[in-house]
């Protein structure tokens, strides 16, 4: 049994998202997921084909808000965190020496406090790989001047919990703001400003005491949604006029079945040459023809009183003009999943290419 893995990140916040999967159960979790990402990352799921188990956070986060009451609302998922986190509304809570199994993975959970009080980090012995949340970072390690931060019990926790397994441990932490991705626990007992290279108690904690960071810009509004699971006044929007989902790759689709059973509602934008046309002389019923390669010039040949679907021969090149749409003001655009190809092997209707390009 092999475990499938992808480190994720956000931008904004700095934050790396994990998600683990045991590739034949095809069972998953997902550790410290955020808010502004949880549809990027439900469509990896999605297209993983993995049922999510646990969405699991390190701690109470404080410079993002957490997926994970959305995620749970999507996928049924349970949430999980420890007890000293102080998080409201959590389905399972994580304790030292505890397993969180998924498939025929295992993680082992680590008690790490002193960022916050309920710092935990998650080991996953047989890969050689530990998430370590806001704990241990690379080349530095979590600030301790808010939240029940503590240098002395962070010290503690990564010298006793971390630095204790095998050096070869790669080392996964919750954020990084300069394009690091991992580490390893040699690298960073080594090599670590703050807490490598055998610097004791008095030096780290002189560090940090002296490091006068400014508070997180996101605090007042983190940590008290985070308290709740991120569970926001109102839920995300989703589109209504179709069953419109967004790739990994963060394209809006819709299924050539539907746009079928609703010509009447929508528009269907074939963006195929002439040429192309020529070849195929098919076409979905009422499809309107604009090249692609014309599209910004006619934007005004677009009828804009229905929903626009875009279909090309592949589904590829028509997902650029669904996003030349949507930058020009369409908001209710999406394209159609697999193209003609997808078309042609459902057996959906088809008509000739009567209408000149």
């Amino acid at each position: 049994m092999a475990l499938l893995f992808r480190q994720l990140y956000d931008m904004d916040s700095g934050t790396f998202t994990y998600l683990l999967a045991d590739d034949r159960s095809l069972s998953a979790v997902i550790i410290d997921p955020v808010f502004e990402q949880h549809e990027r990352d439900l469509a990896l799921i999605d297209e993983l084909g993995l049922t999510l188990e646990f969405s699991i956070e390190t701690h109470c986060h404080a410079d993002h808000v957490t997926a994970a009451y959305l995620l749970r609302q999507r996928t049924g998922c349970k949430t999980a965190a420890s007890a000293a986190a102080g998080i409201e509304g959590l389905d399972i809570i994580l304790a030292a020496g505890e397993a969180v199994q998924f498939g025929g993975q295992t993680l082992e959970v680590l008690a790490t406090p002193g960022h916050t009080d309920g710092c935990i980090s998650l080991l996953h012995r047989n890969a050689g790989k530990v998430f370590t949340g806001d704990a241990l970072l690379i080349r530095g390690c979590g600030r301790t001047d808010f939240q029940q931060g503590s240098a002395a019990r962070l010290f503690e926790s990564i010298t006793r919990e971390l630095f204790t397994l095998p050096d070869s441990t790669e080392v996964y932490p919750g954020h990084d703001y300069v394009g690091r991705s991992s580490s390893s626990i040699g690298e960073e007992r080594r090599l670590n400003p703050r807490i490598g290279g055998g610097a004791n108690l008095t030096d780290f904690v002189s560090y940090l005491d002296n490091m006068r960071l400014p508070h997180p810009r996101k605090i007042d509004i983190a940590v008290p949604a985070n308290v709740h699971l991120g569970k926001p006044d109102h839920l995300p929007r989703q589109p209504n006029w179709a069953p419109v989902t967004r790739t990994y790759a963060g394209v809006l689709e819709v299924p050539a079945q539907w746009v079928a059973a609703h010509l009447n509602e929508v528009h269907v934008l074939d963006v195929r040459t002439a040429v192309e046309t020529d070849e195929e002389p098919q076409r979905v019923p009422g499809a309107i023809l604009i090249p692609l390669n014309e599209l910004r010039d006619r934007l005004s040949d677009v009828p804009t009183v229905r929903p626009i679907t875009t279909i090309c021969r592949s589904g590829r090149r028509s997902v650029l003009a669904a996003d030349i749409l949507r930058q020009s003001g369409w908001d209710q655009v999406a394209n159609i999943k697999g193209g003609l190809l997808s078309w042609y092997r459902e057996g959906l209707p088809l008509e000739p290419n009567a209408q000149p390009s």
